[in-house]
């Protein structure tokens, strides 16, 4: 029998990297960056490290199958959003679909957890969980390489998409996640820019490059800045900051790296402690999230609610704060929650709740290896060669 405690803290992390289990998610689950490991990776990618060569080689690899991939923008959508302005982000909802019993299908009808092929007519929805897991990878094979060339592209794909003025995303979201017949917007749609938390991460990786310009970052401060403004004072935003579930958590994680991206400390402080009285409301006293619960895909919701906690912890570092120990004032901890949900990720046990889609349990795993480095858990690489295989010698996470 293993020794669960620290492999309880593991599969959290486990949990935590489950960016698929939303809609418009991409083939690549990425990890906040720990900037410390991944200096310490590069010395030793840089010293020729046997170990680390396999992944080093596929990131460059995927990296240089990427300089063909062409920029993307807002500006590529058919339809219009309802301002007439295309720079305005657009999305549909995509669990409402048309009522059938009305002739125009309209207003359309909530069916939980299965998507309408229609959202894929709104090509922001696409194109932009793309771009971010793009740029990511190219961010990430500049630094670890010094190759000007993919830093030059990551470069050109966000200018495009975020500065150039013929191009740009104008920084707001009032078209997002839109319900045809029922409103143009609303709060659940900030949910689609979660891939904004990695973006960022893939500037400070740009910082150093002759491709990306002072003058880039500070824009991309700029943007960002106002993005933040909106989310915090808009009436679409102010009511997902309001929202009680996972949604809640993701604004929470998205503001956050945002406050810090921009510098506002203060303005951090304060959101990590709305998320300690997150996750003290929407945990029970069994470690589960009843909102969470009652999603038709149940498990992926349950994951993805810890996912954005974990990323809310690891930028809380950045403050002095450490969110991955404490416990709230009625005796809430996200080990609490890891210890709730890991019979049923480690299949010790049949998941209780709804859940009419497949749930892919290794698409996470890699953090295994992030809890080894941060948790000191001395079975946790041997759990992800377990699982990987042959192929764990080529897995990205061993840079990270």
């Amino acid at each position: 029998m293993i020794n669960k405690k620290p492999v309880l803290i593991v599969f959290l992390l486990l949990a935590c990297s489950i960016i698929n289990a939303q809609e418009g998610a991409v083939s690549v689950d990425k990890i906040k960056l720990d900037f410390n490991v991944l200096a310490e990776k590069k010395k030793a990618v840089q010293s020729k490290d046997a170990l680390l060569m396999p992944a080093y080689d596929q990131l460059l690899k995927t990296a240089e199958k990427l300089l063909k991939y062409e920029p993307v923008s807002v500006m590529g959508k058919k339809d219009l959003p309802p301002s007439g302005d295309k720079h305005d982000y657009m999305s549909l909802a995509p669990y409402w679909w048309p009522d059938p019993s009305k002739p125009n299908g309209l207003p359309y009808i909530r069916k939980d957890g299965e998507t309408n092929p229609e959202v894929k007519n709104y090509t922001d929805k696409v194109n932009m969980p793309r771009l971010c897991e793009n740029v990511y990878m190219l961010s990430l094979a500049y630094y670890f390489s010094g190759d000007e060339k993919y830093a030059a592209h990551a470069s050109k794909l966000l200018q495009v998409w975020f500065l150039d003025s013929d191009t740009k995303m104008n920084p707001n979201l009032k078209y997002g996640q839109a319900i045809k017949g029922v409103t143009e917007g609303r709060g659940a749609g900030i949910i689609d820019t979660r891939h904004f938390v990695f973006v960022i991460d893939a500037l400070e990786l740009l910082k150093k490059s002759k491709s990306w310009t002072a003058k880039n970052h500070l824009g991309m401060q700029k943007w960002f800045s106002d993005l933040l403004h909106w989310l915090n004072t808009s009436e679409i935003g102010i009511d997902e900051m309001n929202a009680k579930n996972n949604h809640g958590v993701w604004y929470d994680a998205q503001t956050l790296s945002m406050a810090l991206f921009v510098d506002s400390i203060d303005l951090a402080k304060r959101i990590i402690a709305r998320s300690v009285n997150r996750l003290d409301t929407q945990m029970d006293t069994n470690g589960f999230f009843p909102l969470e619960m009652e999603r038709t895909i149940s498990l992926h919701y349950t994951v993805f609610v810890l996912d954005a906690f974990c990323i809310i912890a690891q930028l809380s570092e950045k403050t002095g704060t450490n969110f991955w120990t404490l416990e709230t004032k009625s005796g809430k901890s996200l080990n609490k929650g890891l210890q709730a949900i890991f019979p049923y990720i480690a299949k010790e046990k049949q998941w209780v709740g709804p859940q009419i889609k497949p749930f892919n349990f290794t698409e996470g795993f890699q953090l295994f290896i992030r809890g080894a480095a941060k948790l000191k858990c001395s079975s946790c690489a041997g759990a992800v060669k377990k699982i990987a295989g042959d192929e764990y010698g080529k897995l990205l996470v061993n840079l990270l």
